[in-house]
C-alpha cells in the first residue's frame, strides 16, 4: 500500500491559513489603535506645552513692564507701586493672541530707608477651550 504523504499533510493543514490571517488582522488592529491613542495624547501634550510657553512669556512681559514702571531708566526718583495696574495689552502681539496678564505689586516693606517690592505677574493663554497659566514672582529693592 502506497499512501500519498503530501495529501495527508494537506488534509491536516486545511483552514490553518485562515486562522493565521485572522490572528494577524487582530494584532495589527490592536497595534494601530494603540498608535492612534499615543499620537492623540502626544498632540495634546504639545498643545499644552506651547500654551504654557506663551503664558510664561506673557508673565515675563508683565514683570518686565512693572519693573520699568517702578525703576524708570534715566530717572533718579523711584515710583511706588500703582494701586490699579492695568499692564500692557499683549493680545495684538503675534504669537500671544488670546493671552492676558494680571500684575500685582506690594511695596509695603521699608527698612533703613530701603524700599522692598514684591512683584507677581500671571500670564494666561487660552485657545479653543484649553487654558494654561504661569505665574512669576520676584522681589526687588531700591539701591540708594
Amino acid at each position: 500500500m502506497y499512501y500519498n504523504i503530501n495529501r495527508i499533510n494537506r488534509v491536516k493543514q486545511s483552514g490553518s491559513a485562515l486562522v493565521i490571517a485572522i490572528f494577524i488582522m487582530v494584532i495589527m488592529t490592536l497595534l494601530g489603535s494603540a498608535l492612534i491613542r499615543m499620537q492623540s495624547s502626544s498632540a495634546e501634550t504639545v498643545v499644552y506645552e506651547v500654551l504654557g510657553t506663551r503664558a510664561y512669556a506673557a508673565a515675563n512681559i508683565g514683570i518686565q513692564w512693572q519693573l520699568t514702571e517702578i525703576f524708570p531708566l534715566n530717572t533718579p526718583g523711584i515710583t511706588l507701586c500703582k494701586t490699579a495696574i492695568g499692564g500692557p495689552i499683549i493680545s495684538s502681539i503675534s504669537g500671544l493672541e488670546g493671552c492676558d496678564i494680571k500684575i500685582s505689586c506690594d511695596d509695603s516693606i521699608s527698612h533703613d530707608g530701603v524700599q522692598y517690592y514684591t512683584l507677581e505677574s500671571t500670564g494666561s493663554c487660552s485657545v479653543a477651550g484649553i487654558e494654561t497659566s504661569r505665574t512669576i514672582e520676584i522681589q526687588a529693592r531700591n539701591i540708594n
